[in-house]
């Protein structure tokens, strides 16, 4: 079936065109068995009377307003035996879509038809994974290998995508030895889909075998593979990969960018994220909101924070998200009164700051020690002035700020307050401010806490025993000794004994 596809900028496939109506409806007709040894000239007089009745659906499928008319479309399709229809079944497919209906087309292909043919089934397959269904288009894949229903190229690149939405490693093996056995695995689309759902299920030894066996590799192969690396956090691989895909003179599109931008950041490798801002500037790109995000990310996290700036300065375009990288970038290079100047020119300038935004100003403000901004800040957050309650994380933050401050009376009554249960981070932060401060009352609360949230972990009960330790309250160190053996935490004893020797 001559089908004409292309791959988008981000790697997915799209229709360039399809048969038309009459030339599906003549073939399904010349297969269709139940005209068994009518000459053509039946065929083709059956064509004329049915055509206008598919072509009648069709329009009203286009037009379609409403769920109800879809289930009234449905009844009369199967009335007149129209569901074999390749061109009537993807516009009933597309139609069924548009008003979350997919699952409820599920009979009408597969309990009025034993065998729908492959273009149906390849349809719901694309269809299905376009709305993050992982599971039903391996269930249309077994009907058709349960049924002999042979699948063609078509079929493998967006059943791949579903599976790699699921993360299914097992089922992406069984696939991907039938797609070999089919002689599919040739086609670039088919090998693409593949690189990437390995990639997606973290199995990058895998993705780089499929990938070094492709004869031909495009612009979406290397991305798929360099993306892939630096989700799994290998960052040098995926710029080593980067810098072959130049060698190999294939041209990198802006996925490619923003992910080789990203492992720069995450590296710091500055000279390679100067050299893309440069092929970025020579070849005219508009830094829209995604690739300017990165970049400026990348800026910041290697510690040049006014290059960053300027990039900033220089996208025509901006989100929440690229503000947030900003606060962020800068507040991780302790410049905290700039994060905050930022903080307000974005509020100023009509962005909506999201609960990300003031975990990131308040971080900032713990950089640089900034108690009072942090104050302020959390003040308006708790009167509701960004429209959004704050978090366990904001409150973390704040807790924190405070902690290092040594306002730990402030900070203990904010925990005691807080419409949470105290988390193990902040009881950590709280214990490692009480100890600098050498308040040992609420240092032995802290410690009692995180015991208490992970009485399994003798971490925090050899904590706890250092604490007497430190002021020698040895009595206190057995009996946590005691507790430790009655809880079979013994393997962290050794570290308790170090404590117990005299002059610790």
């Amino acid at each position: 079936m001559d089908l004409r596809i292309s791959y988008t900028q981000n790697g997915e496939r799209i229709n360039h065109s399809l048969l038309t109506a009459a030339a599906f409806l003549y073939i399904d007709l010349l297969k269709n068995t139940s005209f068994g040894a009518a000459s053509p000239a039946h065929v083709m007089r059956t064509f004329e009377e049915l055509s206008p009745m598919i072509n009648k659906i069709i329009n009203l499928l286009n037009k379609c307003a409403s769920p109800t008319h879809i289930h009234q479309i449905q009844s009369q399709i199967i009335l007149h035996h129209l569901h074999s229809n390749t061109t009537l079944a993807y516009h009933f497919i597309t139609a069924s879509q548009n008003f979350s209906l997919l699952h409820s087309s599920l009979p009408l292909f597969f309990t009025h038809l034993h065998r729908p043919h492959v273009f149906i089934c390849n349809t719901l397959i694309r269809a299905f994974s376009r709305i993050h269904d992982p599971h039903i288009p391996y269930s249309i894949y077994i009907h058709m290998h349960s049924n002999s229903i042979l699948p063609n190229n078509y079929t493998f690149p967006f059943l791949f995508k579903s599976l790699s939405d699921c993360r299914d490693y097992l089922k992406c093996q069984c696939v991907h030895a039938h797609a070999i056995r089919l002689g599919h695995l040739n086609d670039i689309y088919v090998q693409n889909s593949l690189l990437d759902v390995y990639a997606s299920c973290g199995y990058m030894g895998l993705c780089r075998e499929v990938f070094d066996e492709m004869s031909d590799r495009d612009v979406v192969s290397w991305t798929v593979l360099i993306m892939g690396y630096r989700n799994a956090k290998n960052y040098a691989d995926a710029l080593i990969s980067f810098e072959k895909m130049q060698y190999a003179g294939v041209v990198p599109n802006r996925v490619t960018m923003v992910n080789a931008l990203g492992a720069c950041g995450s590296l710091r490798a500055i000279e390679m994220g100067v050299w893309i801002h440069d092929f970025i500037s020579r070849n005219g790109w508009d830094l829209d909101v995604i690739l300017g995000t990165s970049l400026v990310e990348m800026y910041l996290k290697c510690g040049r924070v006014d290059e960053g700036l300027n990039a900033f300065r220089s996208m025509k375009e901006k989100n929440v998200f690229t503000w947030n990288v900003v606060i962020q970038g800068l507040g991780f290079a302790k410049s905290g009164q700039e994060a905050v100047w930022w903080f307000n020119r974005m509020e100023q300038e009509g962005f909506e700051a999201d609960e990300v935004t003031l975990a990131n100003v308040l971080n900032a403000c713990i950089h640089s020690g900034l108690v009072d901004m942090g104050r302020q800040i959390f003040i308006s957050l708790i009167k509701g002035n960004y429209g959004f309650s704050p978090s366990v994380k904001h409150y973390a933050c704040m807790i924190d700020l405070l902690t290092r401050a040594g306002c730990l009376d402030e900070a203990f009554k904010l925990i005691k307050e807080m419409p949470f249960e105290p988390s193990k981070s902040i009881w950590g932060s709280f214990l490692t401010g009480c100890r600098a401060c050498g308040n040992l009352e609420l240092s032995e609360l802290a410690a009692k806490k995180l015991a208490e949230l992970e009485s399994d972990n003798g971490t925090y009960f050899v904590l706890l025993s250092n604490l007497y330790a430190e002021v020698r309250r040895w009595s206190y160190v057995s009996k946590v000794k005691e507790v430790m053996k009655e809880r079979e935490l013994e393997k962290d004893l050794v570290v308790v004994l170090l404590n117990l020797a005299p002059g610790t």
